[in-house]
């Protein structure tokens, strides 16, 4: 049998706003079902003897909205199994309205249900009006049950639907203050349209304060001006480089090229990691934003160029990481960090199937710090095969190499044959580093650090004895040297 059923739109307004057809096919229809009873419409048509059935009493047995709009659609679908039925929504049926779009996923699933639209006015024509907004300004509709702060376009109009309650707007708010600050102001439209519409205007922060929450109630967000508030956005970032870049930009940003820009990308990065080791949250968020403009101008550059652009690199990531995660993105279980990067390894490899490679080393690039470059090559080289079962003959590569390096330094030939043992010598320590599980440049930076430290402490008992540090002989500097691992540094 065939389920016939019609969606009407109540519209946003009272009686006198609504079509003369909406009205006579809500009068003469027999079975007639609302999402809501709460609307102005409701109220006027009950003196005139509307019949209905209300689904309110759903939305109370269910803690999710879409639990609660997928029992309606299934007691539509029943219902319009007995017969023809219409289902009466707020304002028009294709705005806003997520039973509706349920009703339309079934249809397209199963055969013999019937679809049609009886007309409604949307409440977005309403909102225009009572806020005096021209649509072409530009404005986003957003559902407040399902709000996530990556949505906001900060620079346009943002009316946020569903606000049925005080737990909602106040997940809104927090979500909004993830943008904006806490004194934003914003806009409660409460029945837009209606003799009952009412505006109030109010911080942010008071949003959940106010017991007038109900589905009558519309957020409206006006565009942040402030340029300040928008430099938290990505859009505004890119519109900077480009600036930059661009005809009346700066002419150092003009005249960079991707080869020119090389040794700044290192230099950030190494500055990354200095911010990482000092525990400078304020510091390592400068130097990711120095190392994210890197990426821009990079970007800006192709864009320039006509060779890609920033989606074109944002794509890219995105869809390696959803690929080599499957089993976060797909169906692959992995319950431990080893089997994840078993995973990631399996995939790049498939991956890489179709790419030639003259050597298993290939990949590694000679621009490499030669510490991270010799760690990375030992690596490729133990995966195929050729590496010690254990560390013992790493150790004794380690004191052969030192023999070597020294029987070279008594000969007479000079420094060149030393210098290549030498390599060797660190070469044979890095290989010690990767059985134990210790990356070289790490191990090496933690040291560095560590001279920097006792150095200081001796420069700061050479000032308190006040002589010249040259006046020192070793065997002073070394006693302070030692006072300094006493310390702790």
């Amino acid at each position: 049998m065939k389920k016939e059923i019609e969606i009407i739109g109540l519209g946003s307004a009272d009686l006198d706003a609504m079509p003369l057809g909406v009205y006579k096919k809500l009068k003469q229809r027999g079975r007639v079902f609302l999402r809501t009873k709460e609307h102005p419409v409701v109220r006027e048509l009950e003196n005139e003897g509307f019949s209905y059935t209300s689904f309110d009493s759903i939305y109370e047995k269910h803690d999710s909205f879409e639990a609660v709009y997928e029992e309606i659609r299934d007691t539509l679908l029943a219902q319009a199994s007995l017969g023809p039925v219409v289902y009466a929504v707020p304002g028009h049926p294709l705005v806003a309205e997520r039973t509706v779009q349920l009703l339309l996923e079934e249809q397209e699933k199963q055969a013999g249900i019937e679809i049609t639209f009886g007309g409604g006015q949307s409440f977005l024509d309403a909102l225009f009006l009572a806020l005096r907004i021209d649509p072409v300004e530009g404005f986003q509709l957003l559902d407040a049950t399902a709000l996530k702060a990556n949505q906001l376009q900060l620079g346009q109009h943002m009316f946020i639907s569903q606000v049925y309650d005080r737990l909602i707007a106040s997940d809104v708010k927090l979500t909004l203050m993830e943008r904006l600050p806490d004194e934003y102001e914003v806009y409660i439209v409460t029945a837009a349209g209606s003799s009952e519409e009412k505006i109030e205007k109010l911080p942010l922060y008071e949003l959940d304060h106010k017991t007038e929450i109900h589905n009558l109630v519309t957020l409206y967000v006006p565009p942040v001006k402030e340029e300040e508030l928008l430099m938290r956005d990505f859009s505004k970032l890119r519109e900077i480089i480009a600036v930059l870049r661009g005809p009346n930009g700066c002419p150092w940003d003009k005249e960079q090229t991707h080869a020119s820009l090389k040794k700044y990308l290192l230099e950030e990065t190494y500055e990354v990691i200095e911010a990482i080791d000092s525990g400078d949250i304020d510091h390592l968020i400068e130097e990711l934003g120095d190392v994210l403009l890197q990426v821009m101008l990079h970007a800006q550059i192709g864009e320039d160029d006509g060779y890609f652009t920033v989606n074109d690199v944002i794509e890219s990531i995105s869809s390696k990481m959803v690929r080599r995660h499957p089993h976060v993105f797909g169906s692959r279980s992995a319950d431990t960090a080893e089997e994840v990067v078993a995973n990631w390894q399996e995939i790049k490899a498939q991956e890489k199937k179709g790419v030639r490679k003259d050597s298993l080393l290939d990949g590694i690039p000679k621009s490499f710090p030669a510490l991270i470059r010799a760690f990375e090559l030992q690596k490729k080289a133990a995966k195929a095969g050729f590496d010690w079962q254990e560390i013992g003959p790493a150790f004794e590569k380690v004191k052969e190499e030192l023999q070597e390096f020294e029987a070279e330094l008594k000969n007479e030939a000079g420094l060149a044959l030393a210098k290549k043992e030498f390599g060797d010598l660190l070469f044979a320590f890095v290989n010690v580093a990767r059985f134990l599980g210790i990356h070289p440049e790490e191990a090496l930076t933690e040291t560095n650090d560590k001279f920097v430290r006792r150095f200081r402490f001796i420069e700061e008992m050479v000032k308190e004895s006040g002589r010249a540090i040259e006046d020192h002989s070793l065997e002073e500097l070394d006693r302070y040297w030692d006072d300094a691992k006493k310390n702790g540094l």
